[in-house]
């Protein structure tokens, strides 16, 4: 059975560097033919161990094995359910591509800056309900009121939400003088937000670096029912549980979103060196075609241990001027 095409700007995508510990988890996943019929069987639907082993013809610890290992690359996601039987793990396919980033070619002499934000550090907002914070344990303010978004708490925050608007962040730009930028990436967990969950929720999001808009990424729906990988036991299933984990990328060429073109917009338009920060701002506009809302993931919720990232390649100018 083939397993049909994923298209990345809707998909799940997984982006790892050849090399990292994370990588190294993934290649293993994916060297067992076992593992990989696993996540074949689950490209549309949730199955528990006892499913999975009957399905393939394997044996119970030879099954949960593979879903242990299938589980620590981030493939798969699985959560303890009632069963007939007492309680039993049900798994799902996490991601729908896998990206490997290679190294750097032979010779390069940059360096890459890495900054981790947190959903809840945004430098400015404007939003409006349905909208909400939540941390680790709780609730941070009043849900449905944009005054909770000044709360001192929403450092805090694991997940936010809300229905129109936009929540700006600032990193600190390292870039230093001699050197130029040949690529900024930009990664996120999100979806939509729909009332409880709606995996058929369109939403129109727009991504802008330093005010000048990438482009417009259509979140398909907003993913509840099975619990995320992160996401806290004190969160019903019922609300919204995980989202896709999302890759921008900007380069001298133009920008891209998961390795699809998205616009024209490059380097030179973002003008990095002129600025004392990097913005980054995610909007749902209120008159979008798909005004479908947004919910951001922190580390603690979802199904990826991350925050907000930003990555700056950066390459000695001088190394440039070479040849």
């Amino acid at each position: 059975m083939n397993t049909p095409h994923t298209d990345p700007r809707t998909g799940n995508v997984l982006e790892v560097q050849l090399g990292s510990q994370k990588a190294k988890r993934v290649i293993k996943a994916l060297s067992n033919e076992g593992r990989a019929a696993i996540l074949e069987l689950l490209q549309s639907r949730t199955l528990n161990v006892s499913e999975i082993a009957e399905a393939l013809g394997t044996t119970m610890s030879a099954t949960s094995e593979n879903i242990k290992t299938l589980a620590e690359a981030g493939l798969i996601t699985t959560e303890m359910t009632p069963g007939t039987r007492g309680l039993q793990k049900a798994c799902g396919r996490a991601v729908d591509a896998i990206v490997i980033v290679l190294p750097e070619p032979a010779g390069h002499t940059g360096r890459v800056i890495e900054l981790s934000m947190p959903v809840g550090g945004f430098a400015e907002f404007d939003v409006h309900p349905t909208c909400g914070l939540l941390s680790a344990t709780g609730a941070i303010g009043m849900f449905d009121d944009a005054r909770s978004f000044y709360e001192p708490d929403r450092a805090e925050a694991q997940l936010l939400w809300f229905h129109h608007g936009f929540v700006e962040y600032r990193f600190p730009n390292r870039v230093q003088r001699g050197e130029s930028i040949s690529s900024i990436q930009l990664s996120m967990e999100l979806c939509s937000e729909a009332p409880l969950h709606n995996e058929n929720w369109p939403s129109d999001i727009v991504v802008s670096i330093n005010d000048v808009a990438l482009g417009t990424w259509t979140s398909p729906g907003d993913f509840g029912d099975q619990r995320g990988a992160f996401t806290p036991e004190w969160w019903s299933t019922a609300n919204t549980q995980y989202g896709l984990m999302k890759v921008w990328q900007v380069t001298d060429t133009g920008s891209f979103i998961d390795g699809v073109r998205l616009s024209d917009r490059s380097l030179a338009d973002l003008r990095v060196d002129d600025q004392d920060f990097v913005s980054v701002r995610v909007e749902v506009p209120r008159d979008a075609a798909n005004v479908g809302g947004i919910n951001i993931f922190g580390g603690g919720f979802g199904n990826y241990p991350q925050d907000i990232v930003l990555r700056i390649q950066c390459t000695d100018r001088q190394s440039q001027r070479v040849g």
